[in-house]
């Protein structure tokens, strides 16, 4: 900044615990570093369900330096719940008078209403994965609790009652039980939203698909692909070969809907006003 050359928008995307890791401290001094660099700092929380059928919430936070032009369009004078949760709003009352003068509410449009779910997305041919077994598959099976196995239930009557699958996802998470020893859990959902994708440290680190049809119940790892369209990726976007850098390559991005969205109402909008001041 010093030398005149710091970029007209700066973007920033984190996990939406930056908000309030360490107590805050994280999120202020991101805050306090953009707005003492001469930049207004807007902060948006964005769960990627409402472009993609996956629950993935992430923080952005959008700074533009102060020399631009901001359409009064682009700002709000109060927090929209959609994009500004409790608590990032007190995040954000936690900062300094200073710092606070210098932080503004982007006002962004919500996306249209989302026409795909998971079972969409699902390949009827996976490839980079197999089928787990039966007995691979009660091993699952028996690592949830109670609570889970009214899922599976639910679902096997749904099926039995008005035919076609279930498709769910589950995750391995270790808990404790009822006598305060950690255990290995299984849980599943079928709200037809994959949980978040992560980065393939472990076993449990990676999303099992389930299938539930008349009379079978199969399971097996999401495949590559799977994983690359439940971040937006287009089929012809070509993935790594190893399963574990085309799942590294998915957990650890961002989810291409969700920039092109905050690319078109906000981003491009601030750059096309403002493109003689960053020439």
């Amino acid at each position: 900044a010093n030398e005149g050359r710091a970029p007209g928008i700066v973007v920033l995307e984190n996990v939406y615990g930056a908000i309030t890791s360490r107590g805050g401290r994280d999120f202020t001094a991101i805050c306090e570093a953009l707005v003492s660099d001469g930049y207004y700092v807007g902060p948006l929380v964005v769960d990627a369900s409402l472009f993609v059928p996956q629950s993935r919430v992430r923080l952005f936070v959008v700074a533009v330096r102060k020399d631009f032009e901001i359409s009064p369009t682009l700002v709000t004078a109060i927090p929209n719940p959609r994009w500004h949760p409790e608590s990032l709003v007190r995040g954000v009352e936690a900062l300094s008078a200073e710092v606070r003068d210098g932080m503004r509410w982007w006002k962004v449009p919500l996306p249209a209403t989302r026409q795909y779910d998971l079972s969409d997305l699902i390949e009827h041919d996976p490839q980079g994965v197999e089928w787990n077994s039966e007995s691979q598959t009660a091993h699952i099976i028996a690592l949830m609790s109670a609570s889970n196995l009214k899922k599976i239930d639910a679902a096997v009557e749904e099926v039995a009652f008005s035919g076609g699958q279930k498709v769910g996802t589950i995750y391995r998470r270790t808990r404790k039980d009822e006598a305060g020893l950690k255990r290995q859990r299984a849980e599943v959902r079928f709200d037809a939203t994959a949980g978040c994708l992560r980065t393939p440290t472990g076993g449990s680190s990676r999303q099992t698909i389930i299938v539930v049809e008349r009379g079978s119940i199969r399971t097996r790892l999401l495949s590559p692909r799977e994983a690359a369209r439940l971040m937006g990726l287009a089929d012809s976007y070509v993935l790594p070969t190893r399963y574990n850098d085309a799942y590294h390559l998915a957990g650890d991005g961002v989810v291409v809907p969700v920039v092109r969205h905050l690319a078109q109402h906000l981003i491009e909008v601030l750059a096309d006003a403002n493109s003689e001041v960053m020439a």
